[in-house]
């Protein structure tokens, strides 16, 4: 079954900057894009459709869905997009589209109006218990931030593409965040930035320089272990591996700054209440300006 590229919309800038992102990306990857607008008003047998507190919210939901669907029919003629309004609430129907998608695409800090469909609660709720990729686009990233300056230094689209960037937890299961990650830098002909965070253990006490040296040693071997299987899958990938000391809340906003994407796992979550995404991907949510993909993992 070909799944398609998701993108929710609320008609806000930060939805509609996902649906081109979201346009883009299913070009890359041959696959078609879907749009989709949730609201409630609509009565499941038709009755009191006509009164204006439902016309309104669904005249809003049709005028947002044909207006995305006409700019981006004239900016990507080759895309096969489908449009539909999901008669549910934002959440479910966001957590619904992205089981059966390839990914899910959805407005970052976006703004909930009439008939709404993504606010900063909705978005971070979605993000914490989908089962499926589920990347964040901020209000204003068109396709030139994907692509280098040219050699003037303006915005282009006929330049390289931007690093992408990826946050080892060499701890952790990430085989689907280093896959995603590889490939995403694969369809972009882009170099992957793999980033691992390390930290002398506080129980230690202050280390000597031979100490720290060792710590660091270990931890350069355990980032080559985990990226050498995905280096012989993706060989055309170039890879740069770094290592950057301290928290990785905080230092892996430093190392990911200037890549085109951002790719981090979060731990699936076995509960329904909770909206908790964790430190690092809260972090990298709240303070990078790129699009990130927060790919869900056991």
């Amino acid at each position: 079954m070909t799944r398609p590229v998701v993108a929710g919309l609320d008609g806000s800038k930060e939805s509609l900057a996902a649906a081109d992102w979201a346009a883009r990306e299913a070009l890359r990857r041959g696959l078609p894009l879907r749009l989709v607008h949730a609201w409630e008003g609509l009565p499941d047998d038709g009755t009191a459709a006509d009164l204006p507190e439902i016309r309104a919210p669904q005249y809003h939901a049709r005028r947002v869905l044909r207006g995305a669907v006409d700019v981006l029919h004239e900016r990507y003629p080759g895309l096969y997009i489908a449009a539909e309004q999901v008669r549910r609430q934002p959440r479910p129907a966001l957590l619904a589209e992205a089981e059966s998608a390839e990914l899910l695409v959805i407005g970052s800090q976006g703004t909930s109006g009439v008939g709404g469909f993504i606010s900063g609660s909705v978005a971070m709720a979605t993000v914490a218990h989908a089962d499926r990729p589920v990347v964040l686009v901020r209000a204003g990233e068109t396709a030139t931030d994907e692509h280098l300056p040219d050699a003037f230094g303006r915005a282009s689209t006929g330049t390289p593409h931007r690093d992408v960037a990826v946050a080892v937890d060499v701890g952790a299961p990430c085989d689907a965040v280093l896959d995603y990650a590889f490939r995403a830098a694969e369809l972009r002909a882009a170099p992957l930035r793999a980033a691992y965070a390390w930290h002398v253990p506080l129980t230690r006490g202050v280390p000597g320089v031979e100490e720290r040296t060792r710590i660091r040693k270990a931890a350069e071997y355990a980032l080559a272990e985990v990226l050498e299987p995905w280096r012989a899958k993706y060989p055309g990938v170039v890879v740069q591996a770094s290592l950057h000391e301290g928290r990785a809340a905080h230092v892996l906003v430093r190392a990911a700054g200037g890549a085109g994407l951002l790719v981090v796992g979060r731990r699936r979550r076995r509960t329904a209440v909770g909206a908790h995404t964790g430190p690092v991907a809260h972090a990298l949510l709240h303070h990078m300006p790129q699009p990130v993909v927060l790919v869900p993992h056991d």
